[in-house]
């Protein structure tokens, strides 16, 4: 197994380009065009800082965990932090004695990361409960639900463990793939179904014993070699009822009904970041920085944005009236979600916007690479 790290979105792959942990090099190939200025800022939304923290750096593919007005973070030395997200103030922090590759899952008692060593480390607040050793990398937050902690591996198997003791309960192993990406892929709890991103397929597995209840094709590969044919579900879904609309990697987005395990609809799409939505719409982000929103029902587009070209951007998170995308260099910008005009945009500590923005109570909270997290709220 060969991983991809650190593509560049809008360089085109190939096989002479992977070296040996699968960075892509964008030296040879042609330069990527220069976003267009933005003007001055509309300020049509009234959003204000609230307050600021700080975690550390982030080089590893972090998932913020939302639990009622808390969220959980984790920085690469291994600092984990539980926040209260209407103050900033620190609900419990602790330090894994480990660099992190994975992280963070929680469901408000416990958290769970994986470190660059392949361990995963269990905790009950900031006390370390358990860890044990895994057979391979993860990139991918482990999901924390039921009294379980499941993880997925860069191998594609699925394991489950006993959040309290450790123990392993069962795990399932697909087939792999020659590559794949360093990057999250989906794993989520959907009812009484632990819904998976396996390649390009999003796979429902009963939590209790791990037996697979459907398998549902987003993307297939196709293409000369290996990378071309790379199409793992990447993280960043959205779920409307039983329904989750997810997309695979450069090839396309698609939504599947998790009850009968059928795919309600799909086309291609170029992104490699995630999806958000609400009720009516997905919206997301291209390889080359378009903003595009999707019908829900059916896939069909409703509008484009070119604004943000070339920029970088984060996956979305539909807010209000608005779609919030962060960019590399660490502005905030509030799209509408009727057309994708600008509304404002926010500045942070200069350093990318590498993770999704999330809404914890009524604060949306940013969080760059340099580790710089913020609270906003609306005026």
């Amino acid at each position: 197994m060969v991983t991809i790290a650190g593509v560049h979105r809008w360089c085109k792959l190939s096989l002479s380009a992977l070296a040996i942990w699968g960075l892509v090099a964008c030296a040879s190939g042609p330069s990527v065009p220069k976003p267009a200025d933005l003007g001055p800022n509309p300020a049509l939304l009234g959003v204000r800082s609230v307050w600021t923290s700080q975690i550390g750096v982030i080089d590893f593919p972090l998932s913020v965990p939302v639990t009622g007005n808390s969220i959980t973070l984790a920085g690469s030395d291994g600092a984990v932090i539980s926040l209260n997200a209407a103050t900033g103030a620190a609900l419990w922090r602790t330090h894994i004695g480990a660099r992190i590759a994975a992280g963070v899952g929680s469901d408000g008692r416990y958290a769970a990361v994986v470190t660059r060593d392949n361990e995963l480390v269990t905790l009950e607040g900031a006390r370390e409960l358990w860890r044990t050793r895994l057979t391979s990398q993860v990139f991918t937050a482990p999901l924390v639900a039921g009294e379980r902690v499941f993880v997925l591996g860069a191998d594609r198997g699925v394991s489950a463990f006993d959040a309290r003791s450790g123990k392993k309960l069962w795990s399932n192993q697909r087939p792999g793939e020659a590559l794949v990406l360093r990057q999250a892929g989906v794993m989520i709890a959907v009812n009484n179904t632990l819904v998976v991103g396996l390649a390009g397929r999003l796979v429902g597995f009963n939590p209790l014993n791990g037996n697979v209840q459907w398998d549902a094709p987003i993307a297939t590969p196709r293409g000369t070699n290996d990378i071309e044919r790379l199409v793992d579900l990447v993280a960043g879904v959205t779920r409307d009822g039983h329904v989750i609309c997810a997309r695979a990697f450069q090839a396309a987005i698609g939504c599947v009904n998790t009850t009968r395990g059928s795919v309600v609809w799909k086309q291609a799409a170029s992104g490699v970041v995630g999806l958000h939505g609400d009720d009516k719409q997905i919206y997301g982000v291209e390889g080359d920085g378009r903003m595009i929103a999707w019908g829900l029902a059916d896939g069909g587009s409703v509008w484009t944005s070119d604004r943000l070209r070339y920029r970088q951007l984060s996956t979305p998170l539909a807010l209000g009236r608005s779609v919030v995308v962060g960019d590399e260099t660490g502005l905030i910008h509030f799209l509408s979600r009727a057309d994708g005009s600008p509304l404002t945009r926010l500045s942070t500590d200069g350093s990318a916007i590498s993770v999704t923005p999330v809404l914890a109570g009524g604060t949306l909270v940013a969080i760059t690479r340099n580790g710089g997290v913020f609270g906003f709220q609306p005026e």
